[in-house]
Formats: C-alpha cells, structure tokens, sequence
C-alpha cells in the first residue's frame, strides 16, 4: 500500500476495472466498447470535459485545477490490444478469440483512470491535466491520427507524458532516460524479379531465390560495415516468400523485415543502403529489385529536462534505489513519439516483475503495480502544475 496514498479497497476497485478491460480486448481503431467504457468513467469522476471521437475512436478527458490558470500537460494510455490467442488460464482471460491484451494495455488505462480520479476530486493544482487516451498504438499510429485530429490546438497542450509497463522490471520500479528511449520501427519489402524455368535446367533461368538468399547476407554487412559502431541499428529480415513447387524455379521472390535505429541519421543510412544492396546484388544475379521502404513510428526522444524531472517524480514514489534514471534505450518502438516530436516531454518504464514478456500468449498486467502508477502520475501532475506535496512512498 501506498503511505496516505489510498487504500486495498481502491486498488482492487481499479483492478477490477483492469480485468474488465483485460476481458474485452478490441483491435486498433475498433476500441468502440473500450473507449466507451474508458468515457463513462471519466464523466462519473467528474471531469470539466470527455470527448470521444478523437482520432477515431481517441478519448480526451479535461480536469481543470482549483488554484487558477496554468500549463496543460497530457497524460497519455493506449488503449489498442493484440491479434494473439490468450494462454493463460486466467479467470479474467480474454472473451474474444485471437484478441488479448497481451502489452499491458488494460493496466495503463486502469492506472490512468484511477489518477483521473483522485486528480478530479482533488484538484489541488493549478492549470489543465488533459488524460489522453489513444487508440491503435500496436501498428496503426494512433496517436498520429490524434495529432492530425487537433489534439494539441484543440486542448492546449504544452507537454506530454507517457508511461508503459516493463517485464523484467521489479514492481514499483521506474526506469527512463534523456534522449532516445525506443527506435524507430521502419519497415521494408523487396520483390526480385529473375525469369522463371525448370529447375533441372537452371542456365536458362534467372534465380530470384538465390539472389534474395545473397541480399539477406548482403543486407547484413549495413550494421557491420556502413553504419558508426557507435549507433545503434539493427536490419532484420523476416520474411521470404518464393516459389510453390519443387521442381520450378519461380518468376519472383519477396522479402521483407525491419529497420530500427536511434538517430535520424542513421536511419537515413539504412535506407539508403537498403535501396544501393538490392539494386547492386540484383544486377549482379541478372536479376532486378523493387524497393518498397515505409517509415513507420520515429524515435521514441525524451526531453532531457522533461526525462529528469519524471526519474524526480519516480524518486517520491519508489525512492532513488527504485528508479534507473539512465536505462539503455530499447529498440522495440512505441508511437506516442509522435507526441514527444509535437511537444516536449518524456516516457517512462514501470516494473511489472517475473511475467511472460509483452506480446507473449502467456502476458498478464502486474496489478501490483497499479498504486504506483498511479501515484506516479499524481505526483507528476502535482509537481508539473506547481504544487508541492509530501512523498508518495511505499509503505
């Protein structure tokens, strides 16, 4: 429990609100029943405003501070599950086939409600909280489209400030840093165009097999030998479709995979080394190469300033030895860091323990780690909006 922080009773109330969710996983955009669910909590708690709607399915709630005029800052939950079969077993487990709440999902938004709450009820601050509520963060920029919907003009928002749970991380743990704290998630394709034939008379032919196999190996040298030692980068292919039957050499083969980096440069670098290899390597079999290269999210990049001030406010939840104020970045990628390229702000870990890892059949949200979300984000929003309070440690 947390001291002066609250009680069983309320963190069970907000798990019970987790394992709702948890049970009625929606995809991407469809959060229909999520953000209807997410609405009717914001309205009961009393906030100045809920719209929904934003950015499709988005839900933006608004709670004015009792000690006058100030900054808004937004505090952001996604809100989008996985396309993944539940194995868990568990009494909440997921009522929808081939959907679950395999990345925590569910316990962000509980956190970010059960903070709406006492933030709503107390009011003890001065200025604008606006708690964001993003949909489609698993793959289908959510958090663009909430910005392209007139996110930030529309509510004023002058900061932003995300949060996401982390296996591996003891509970009631925090970990954040300055700077770049996940990759860019780029995505690339390849067709290779050869000439087809029999298989027993391969001369005659053009193999788009064995040059898609030299530009995978090829594609690898890009980390080893383009890129500084220093940056990080990592190119994998992951996917290779060529041919249906044993005896036939195809007309085409595709592959496809990843490309995730730190730095803007770097980025620039893969892509264009990704373009010369498989027009160089298709040239040398005979052969010609298409290249489709997508940007996907950007650089997760926290304010430096704004990265400090949140291991601060960690500091009052979880004490100096809870918080890793330095953390090597990750290169999984995360879109709120369309938000952090709109403002400034920063992105932090909270510890969900011993569990399966995010994207795991077998993940389940940590609901120990609830009261220090959500004193997490109390604090936060004290201290952002000008209020002093005591510590919020663990008893």
């Amino acid at each position: 429990m947390l001291s002066g922080s609250g009680d069983a009773q309320e963190w069970e109330e907000v798990a019970a609100w987790r394992r709702h969710l948890h049970e009625r996983p929606e995809l991407q955009y469809d959060t229909h029943e999520t953000a209807a669910f997410v609405a009717a909590r914001l309205a009961e708690f009393g906030c100045d405003s809920v719209e929904t709607g934003i950015g499709r399915t988005g839900v933006v709630a608004v709670v004015e501070g009792r000690r006058g005029t100030g900054r808004t800052v937004a505090l952001r939950a996604d809100m989008d599950a996985l396309p993944i079969e539940e194995e868990t077993g568990l009494a909440h487990a997921s009522r929808h086939p081939g959907r679950m709440h395999a990345c925590g999902h569910d316990g962000h938004m509980a956190m970010l409600l059960g903070a709406a709450r006492r933030l709503a009820r107390a009011r003890d601050f001065a200025g604008r909280i606006a708690f964001v509520f993003q949909p489609a963060e698993e793959g289908g920029a959510g958090a663009k489209a909430m910005l392209d919907d007139g996110l930030v003009p529309r509510f004023g928002i002058e900061e932003f400030y995300g949060m996401h749970n982390m296996p591996g991380l003891e509970v009631g743990g925090f970990a954040t840093c300055p700077g770049p704290i996940m990759a860019s998630t780029d995505e690339f394709s390849v067709t290779i165009r050869g000439r087809g034939g029999h298989a027993a008379i391969p001369q005659l032919a053009i193999d788009p097999v064995l040059t898609g196999a030299a530009l995978v190996q090829a594609m690898q040298q890009i980390v080893s030998r383009s890129a500084d030692p220093l940056d990080a980068l990592v190119v994998s292919v992951t996917k290779f479709h060529a041919g249906s039957a044993h005896n036939v050499i195809p007309e085409t083969a595709e592959l496809g995979g990843t490309v995730r980096t730190l730095e803007e440069a770097t980025r620039r670098l893969a892509e264009r080394r990704i373009r010369e290899i498989a027009a160089g390597v298709a040239a040398a079999y005979g052969a010609e190469a298409c290249v489709i290269y997508n940007r996907n999210y950007p650089v997760t990049r926290n304010d430096a300033a704004k990265a400090r001030f949140c291991a601060g406010v960690a500091e009052r939840v979880a004490g100096e030895a809870g918080v890793d104020p330095n953390v090597r970045p990750l290169m999984g990628g995360e879109d709120f860091s369309y938000m952090l390229e709109a403002r400034p702000g920063a992105f932090v870990f909270l510890g969900n323990g011993a569990s399966a890892s995010l994207h795991h059949p077998r993940y389940d949200f940590n609901d120990a780690a609830i009261p220090y979300g959500i004193a997490y984000w109390q604090a936060l929003a004290a201290e952002a909006l000008g209020v002093d309070s005591a510590p919020l440690r663990v008893a």
